[in-house]
């Protein structure tokens, strides 16, 4: 049976090794003969089957799944039936008498073309992976409905009003109140951005223009917008034998605006930026950067999770998307990014940035 093992034709200990290799898999396999007659199962399929024992058995009696209208696998599928230029059953759903659910896919090995049915190799799985992935996508659309709806509640309110009270009101209240429509119109324009950036960044389809770049004077200016925007003292102390950096320039600034704006956010007093050429010796030329906060510190146990989307630590604001965003625009230009604990306590941020453009290695 070209491109197929069949296990109706090993014997001995061969037979023996090959049965404890099914065993190991963790997806359930049957094999059936050109007969219908169970040759082999594996100890996982057994056990989704509720079978104990289906050697020898009728593929019909050991794979007993139904669909919701009570049609069983076998007779919807007709494996050895139908038409004889399948050489394969897609994935389907189908449900043991308790209502379990199962996934299931197979493979029609045929000698020759067109010709019949000589083995049937079946695969099944639980169905946890994908109702684990639904819940994850109801949790993301219920979050970013709560990120949205945040902002949109204060421009509605603050606009109800202004078409209400609009001549009770002095200029200095109308001019508040559009600045803060203003604000919270930016920040769901913020928001959008980055769930479009998360969506590039999860299919692969981010879009890099990346040139040589002067890494201090970069970063001076997005601190110059940060500060603007907050009394904290932030400090940049650069070497003075800094390379030039390579990167797409937009996104570079979103990078330390997202990191500066967590430490702001996540710690207490000065926020501490230094830069330097990554140390000789290693074949990775380019800058690294600290960004230390005087905050708690982030526990090394949930470290891992800091770059997942919509992590959030403590009670304070923002998205939970700037870290994740981080991680994917660094490494989309071939650097890195680490947390540690900072010198002086609290949360330290490390990115490496590439000299050169490493977006192919």
């Amino acid at each position: 049976m070209a491109g197929t093992v069949s296990l109706s034709h090993v014997d001995g200990r061969d037979a023996a090794a090959t049965v404890g290799l099914l065993d190991a898999l963790p997806d359930g396999v049957v094999f059936a003969d050109h007969n219908g007659t169970v040759t082999r199962m594996n100890s996982a399929a057994a056990k989704m089957l509720r079978v104990s024992d289906g050697i020898g058995k009728h593929l019909s009696d050991v794979v007993a799944l139904q669909d919701r209208t009570g049609n069983t696998w076998y007779s919807c599928a007709e494996p050895y039936g139908g038409p004889t230029l399948r050489s394969a059953l897609a994935e389907q759903s189908w449900y043991l008498s308790d209502g379990t659910e199962l996934l299931l896919t197979a493979r029609l090995c045929r000698s020759r073309p067109l010709g019949p049915t000589e083995e049937v190799v079946l695969s099944l799985r639980t169905s946890r992976a994908r109702e684990r992935l639904d819940r994850e996508r109801s949790d993301l659309v219920a979050t970013v409905a709560h990120e949205l709806r945040s902002p949109l509640t204060g421009v509605k309110g603050f606009v109800a009003t202004l078409l209400s009270r609009w001549d009770r009101l002095n200029d200095d209240q109308k001019k508040l109140m559009l600045a803060t429509v203003n604000s919270d119109a930016d920040r769901l324009t913020r928001l959008i951005a980055e769930l479009l950036d998360v969506a590039r960044i999860d299919t692969g389809r981010l879009s890099l223009y990346p040139r040589p770049l002067d890494f201090e004077s970069a970063v001076e200016r997005v601190l110059d917008s940060v500060r603007a925007g907050t009394g904290r003292e932030i400090v940049l102390k650069a070497s003075d034998t800094l390379p030039r950096i390579t990167a797409d320039p937009d996104k570079f600034v979103q990078v330390v605006t997202n990191l500066v704006e967590n430490a702001v956010r996540h710690g207490e007093g000065l926020v501490r930026l230094t830069a330097s050429p990554v140390p000789g010796g290693d074949p990775f030329t380019g800058v690294v950067m600290h960004v230390d906060d005087q905050g708690e510190g982030i526990s090394p146990a949930i470290r891992s999770r800091v770059f997942t989307k919509f992590w959030k630590h403590g009670t304070r604001g923002g998205s939970g998307l700037g870290m994740y965003i981080v991680h994917g625009l660094v490494t989309a230009h071939g650097g890195t990014v680490e947390i540690t604990d900072a010198p002086g306590g609290g949360a330290r941020i490390t990115i490496t940035w590439p000299e050169d453009d490493r977006r192919l290695d």
